[in-house]
């Protein structure tokens, strides 16, 4: 049932209303749990659902139209439940329902299953609105939140979610020179970004080595040129197994308080695993739903050394890719379509139409553009973004552990300014990407789901 907000975006009478920010997975999936349990209570509510591209293919991730830019992982762990995505996948003629389909066609069934949620919602009204918030303010008085939009109208909700993704990727390691230069692509998921490397037949510098630009090098490979991909360290994302095994439990993990004493235990664990299955990926999937608890378990200082001196292994065995995108990437570098390796940009040079890129090790290539494949930046301070901006200006929010993401309580509720009362920080949760200081894994599909079923019952608790 659709309910018709009045010019705020507030529905008189119709109980309480909720914004949604973002309309990319999180956002849809949030959307619908809110809808499911205001059903399930029988009592009236309204979604807002918010974000400019509303309504077409959610977020960068599954707006992509490459057939060779599949999901990550199984079909099967995708959907609301084990079968659904699969079914949904069968229902429409689709052979391999339960490996790792086009990314494109996940977003169809996201949109899919959010249409079906609404027309089934009873008492529940959806309302999708194509706006980008800027700002959320208190102003009106009465426990309403003031949702400010770009277009300048002014939503009105009584509970705020922020599902916004992933960030756009950090350019600090960038200079100055190259963020102003036309031979520069900074976010290659932005609409349009790679159409004019895409044609060019120079050669390319990926710089960052993981899952993005492993869809990237996918896109933009082509006989006639070599894509160079730079990182620190220079390592690949591992690929899933082509029959994967079940998780295998970690052990407790008892007095594992310590980054020294963690790293052992989880060595033994891989070890006995590798020896019981041959494999070590069952043992790195077990970890999955204790993984945020024992990055809470560890202080500040272990927390650091873990970022500076783990993260990158973990990533690289923790996130995989495809066994397809992994025999994909392979055969470009075996024709010297790809060049991997250790390295970090530390001069750029204009040179006509193309770049000069000197490296730490003295290695110097001539590109025609520098694609940023980093990955989302982590620091909300530094990522620009107006609504965050806005938010941790006017106190609602604040910076999440070790500066990443926002700090939010176990529910996922925006922790305000320290030492600071501000009216309406209770009622703005998160979800996804912007609680990785505190959960650490929590970007993943299956970790959102998660989340969004745990939200949208502590807002609807109110």
């Amino acid at each position: 049932m659709l309910m018709m907000p009045d010019e705020t975006g507030r529905a008189p009478s119709a109980g309480p209303t909720v914004g949604v920010v973002g309309a990319g997975a999180a956002g849809i999936l949030t959307a619908v749990n809110l809808l499911v349990c205001a059903k399930l209570q029988g009592e009236p509510c309204t979604v807002l659902l918010i974000d400019p591209a509303v309504g077409e293919a959610p977020g960068p991730a599954y707006r992509t139209t490459d057939s060779r830019h599949v999901l990550n992982t199984p079909a099967g762990r995708m959907g609301i439940t084990p079968r659904d995505f699969p079914d949904w996948l069968s229902a429409r003629g689709h052979q391999d329902v339960h490996g790792y389909p086009a990314r494109r066609l996940y977003g169809r069934y996201l949109l899919d299953l959010l249409a079906d949620t609404a027309a089934r919602s009873g008492t529940a009204g959806l309302r999708a609105v194509p706006d980008r918030i800027t700002g959320i303010g208190t102003e009106h008085g009465g426990g309403v939140l003031a949702l400010y939009g770009a277009s300048g109208r002014t939503l009105c909700a009584d509970a705020v979610v922020l599902a916004v993704g992933g960030l756009p990727p950090g350019r600090s390691w960038a200079p100055g020179n190259l963020r102003s230069s036309p031979c520069f692509v900074p976010d290659p998921w932005a609409p349009g970004a790679l159409d004019r490397v895409a044609a060019a037949g120079t050669d390319l510098l990926l710089v960052g080595t993981g899952l993005t630009m492993a869809d990237v090098a996918l896109a933009l490979a082509r006989h006639g040129r070599v894509l160079h991909a730079v990182s620190r360290h220079g390592l690949l994302p591992q690929s899933h197994a082509v029959r994967p095994a079940p998780p295998v439990a970690p052990p407790d993990f008892d007095g594992a308080d310590t980054l020294d004493a963690l790293r052992r235990s989880v060595r033994r664990h891989v070890a006995a695993t590798r020896r019981t299955h041959g494999d070590w990926r069952p043992a790195l999937d077990g970890l999955r739903p204790v993984t945020s608890g024992l990055w809470q378990r560890l202080n500040p200082a272990d927390r650091d050394r873990f970022l500076s001196e783990d993260l990158r292994v973990w990533e690289t065995h923790r996130h995989r890719m495809a066994p397809a995108s992994a025999a994909a990437l392979q055969e470009l570098r075996g024709e010297g379509l790809l060049e991997v390796s250790a390295g970090e940009v530390v001069r750029t040079d204009p040179d006509g139409e193309q770049v000069r890129v000197g490296l730490r090790d003295g290695r110097e290539l001539r590109v025609g553009a520098v694609v940023n494949c980093t990955g989302p930046e982590t620091s909300v301070a530094a990522s620009g973004d107006p609504l965050l901006t806005d938010l941790l200006a006017r106190g609602l929010a604040r910076p999440g552990p070790r500066g990443i993401g926002l700090d939010t309580d176990p529910d996922g509720r925006l922790r305000p300014a320290a030492r600071q009362t501000v009216p309406g920080a209770a009622r703005v949760w998160a979800l996804g990407a912007l609680r990785r200081g505190n959960l650490f894994e929590t970007t993943a599909v299956p970790e959102i789901k998660a989340q969004a079923a745990a939200v949208a019952q502590a807002v609807l608790g109110l």
